[in-house]
């Protein structure tokens, strides 16, 4: 029995500490509930881009699920995003064939900013994410760059989001 009063005593204590200034919830901008993403804007030669970007940038905002996707005219605030650099380069050579890389890292940098509708200061006015991957060639080259595309603006899109999100 004194070590079952011990057990409680000790139980409350700890539960006790562990409330001390923590609290849970959402750690975004308490103003943001929904959000839009207007046309994407690319700068580069990469192939489709902008609408990979846009469409990466919505999957991650509605996975994400701080804030809730919708139309430009009835979002809270709307993200504008610029894809301003894309390079692929070979990582590593093939022993069968000299001419062909075996092995690419393709990067990706975007810039985004953020506005609200009627507010003449952007929530952010410039920021800047980026992206890499490392895709195998294969029999199709080209499809492999641009899968390779799609996962570095992937990883882009996934810090915009959490940019936007984590308000800290």
């Amino acid at each position: 029995m004194r070590n079952f009063l011990f057990f409680i005593f000790a139980l409350a204590a700890v539960l006790g500490v562990n409330g001390c200034g923590y609290s849970f919830g959402p750690i975004g901008h308490p103003q943001l509930k929904t959000v839009a993403v207007a046309p994407v804007v690319n700068e580069t030669l990469g192939y489709n881009a902008a609408a990979q970007m846009r469409g990466l940038l919505t999957e991650c905002f509605t996975t994400d699920g701080t804030v809730k996707l919708v139309s430009m005219r009835e979002a809270d605030c709307i993200v504008y995003a610029r894809i301003t650099d894309v390079k692929i380069t070979e990582l590593n050579w093939s022993d069968d064939d000299a001419l062909q890389g075996n092995e690419w890292r393709c990067r990706v940098k975007v810039n985004y900013s953020v506005i609200i509708p009627g507010r003449g200061k952007p929530l952010i006015s410039e920021a800047s994410a980026s992206g890499s991957a490392d895709f195998i060639s294969g029999p199709d080259l080209e499809g492999s760059r641009l899968s390779g595309m799609r996962q570095a603006m992937f990883e882009a899109a996934k810090q915009i989001v959490s940019g936007i999100t984590e308000a800290w």
